[in-house]
């Protein structure tokens, strides 16, 4: 079995070395990198409708007729001439200028880089959806540097796998490089598990979705990915439509939804803009709306806001003097309500402030929970984010909520409920996200879902319990001990890279476990929802009102009771105090030593 995770490593490794190797920096590699995986992608992908087309090709005077553009079309792929292909790049001689080679456009091609420009100018005459879209700067690297990418990426574990693995590779490394380009105004990636969220609590069928605030295109691959898994065409189902104000961003949207074969609309630019545009004219016409925008802008023109619509509930506070909007967190949450139709739902990342803010922003609130269309309010905890460790929330509306719940609104907090990644990073694996979308379904008397899910684990799990896996698993680490010791040095590595593959499997497998213990010791084997103190409630309307109209979650389900660690505090706190002291004494003698021989120096 083939580890993608592995895998994916692998390859940022590979390629970060050599950008470190580079004078280029993040923002100039990035899209170049990305590219060529697309390139890698649309290879792949030619490949296998290639051969699914020659299969049933006729002949002709003993001879299987060739591939034509048209036949690439009827599949849904990109069709590639030969020198827009993988493989063509990959084997190019060293010296390139000896080759005699020529552009589409006549032109010698005298490097690598010159040749990997054709090559994403042959892509783009190719689709539409990509024309202008592609970097053509490759001659800013040398030679040597994009022939060693262009060998990383052509790595024949991803044809193992299947094309459709390069889509998570390309996710994978617009993460990595988000970190890496942390310090840019343009924050081009929602981290994967925040948008999974969305799109669970949506459930997007069939219809037109649109984001205003697209970014690099995260809310529409996970809409694929969740209609696709549905046994249905995201592509026939779902019309996607996105702005995105910083062309940049947009470019690799585009690129991202060709990766994972979906086509769109896009607009970027100035009419993208989304706080003075409606670019695609789809006011009340939208089935669903996903977005993560930028919180609390400010300095938005209000008359400018106020002439393109959208505002149902009426302008948030305006500075009479200087005539703009301070914060424009209820301009979004109005232009979402204000995009829906009649049925459709929205899903969207917001600022944790805007639940509760005050002044012009209470009273919006205050008409939006009034049309009984808020459905679900989710609190997410610190470092979900890339590049922000703050909290946010997560709001969902729903203007054709069932007659039961119409005037209720389901909380979560799940600000102690995720998986830690690193240092700085948190997130929701897939089992944690699935019970949370279990506490919606209960909540919407879905309870067949519920259980659906609990017969997954179950099916997951084989009959193994949290206490069977824990004992396996300590068994495991000490036979991998054992062999490793006991191994020759020649196959030390091999052995204990195959059991610690073991040893993962198994902690995934307790995690499992664990995720279905923590759900049915809340709402049983059958699923029946009761509101669980610090996790979960349903509020009434009324209750709402009582609050002042907050839209907290905190407000609503309380807090838990803390289990006690068996830790005495007051003990604890002087131990710390006594290694800190220690510590700062050890420090002072070293500081000494240090001035010392500093002084034998001079």
């Amino acid at each position: 079995m083939i580890n993608i995770r592995k895998l994916e490593a692998e390859l940022w490794e590979s390629a970060d070395l050599l950008r470190q190797g580079s004078k280029l920096t993040s923002n100039q590699y990035c899209m170049p990198v990305l590219a060529l995986l697309f390139l890698r992608y649309a290879y792949s992908r030619y490949k296998m409708v290639e051969a699914e087309i020659l299969k049933s090709r006729p002949m002709r005077g003993g001879r299987i007729m060739p591939v034509e553009p048209s036949d690439f079309t009827a599949k849904s792929a990109l069709y590639l001439p030969k020198e827009a292909q993988f493989d063509y790049l990959v084997n190019l001689p060293d010296n390139i200028a000896s080759a005699g080679l020529k552009s589409k456009d006549g032109h010698d091609i005298n490097s690598l880089g010159e040749a990997v420009n054709n090559a994403m100018q042959l892509v783009e005459d190719q689709s539409e959806q990509l024309t202008g879209v592609l970097p053509k700067t490759y001659t800013s690297f040398a030679d040597d540097l994009l022939r060693e990418l262009l060998r990383i990426f052509n790595n024949k574990t991803i044809d193992e796998v299947g094309g459709d693995v390069i889509g998570r590779i390309y996710e994978y490394f617009l993460s990595k490089f988000a970190k890496a380009v942390a310090s840019d105004d343009g924050v081009f990636f929602t981290p994967k598990s925040l948008v999974k969220m969305l799109v669970n609590i949506l459930e997007p069928k069939q219809g037109v979705m649109l984001d205003p605030a697209c970014g690099s295109g995260g809310m529409f691959v996970q809409t694929g990915d969740f209609v696709n898994a549905s046994g249905m065409n995201a592509n026939t189902n779902m019309t996607f439509y996105g702005q995105e104000k910083v062309e940049y961003n947009a470019q690799l949207c585009l690129m991202n939804m060709a990766v994972h074969g979906l086509n769109g609309k896009i607009i970027s630019g100035d009419e993208a803009n989304s706080f003075y545009h409606d670019a695609h004219n789809l006011a009340g016409k939208c089935d669903y709306i996903m977005a993560n925008p930028p919180f609390n802008v400010d300095k938005v023109k209000a008359e400018s806001a106020s002439a393109a619509g959208r505002l149902p509930f009426g302008l948030p506070g305006v500075n009479a003097k200087t005539k703009e909007i301070g914060n424009a967190n209820y301009l979004w949450i109005s232009y979402f309500y204000a995009y829906l139709n009649e049925h459709g739902r929205a899903g969207f990342v917001m600022a944790s402030s805007a639940t509760d803010s005050a002044n012009k922003d209470r009273d919006i609130r205050e008409k939006l929970v009034r049309t009984g269309d808020v459905d679900v309010m989710v609190s997410v905890g610190n470092n979900f984010f890339y590049t922000l460790s703050l909290p946010c929330s997560l709001w969902f509306f729903d203007r054709n909520k069932n007659a039961d719940i119409r005037d209720k609104v389901l909380f979560i907090d799940a600000r102690n409920y995720f998986t830690v990644v690193d240092r700085t990073l948190n997130e929701w694996t897939e089992w944690q996200l699935r019970n949370l979308q279990a506490i919606v379904h209960l909540y919407r008397g879905e309870k067949e879902k519920y259980q659906q899910l609990v017969a997954d684990y179950d099916k997951a799990l084989n009959g193994q319990t949290v206490s069977s896996i824990q004992e396996a698993l300590q068994q495991h680490k000490a036979q991998a001990k054992q062999l490793i010791d006991n191994a020759p040095r020649k196959d030390k590595k091999r052995i204990e890279a195959e059991q610690n593959a073991i040893i993962e499997e198994t902690q995934d497998l307790l995690e499992t476990a664990l995720q279905r213990e923590w759900l049915v010791s809340k709402f049983g084997e059958k699923g029946n929802y009761q509101d669980i103190l610090g996790l979960c409630k349903i509020a009434t309307i009324q209750e709402i009102e009582q609050k002042n109209y907050s839209l907290t979650p905190g407000a609503y389900v309380g807090v838990a009771e803390q289990e006690d660690d068996g830790v005495n505090f007051h003990e604890r706190m002087n131990e710390i105090h006594a290694e800190l002291a220690q510590l700062n004494k050890e420090a002072n003698i070293l500081m000494d030593e240090i001035q010392k021989a500093w002084e034998e120096l001079k």
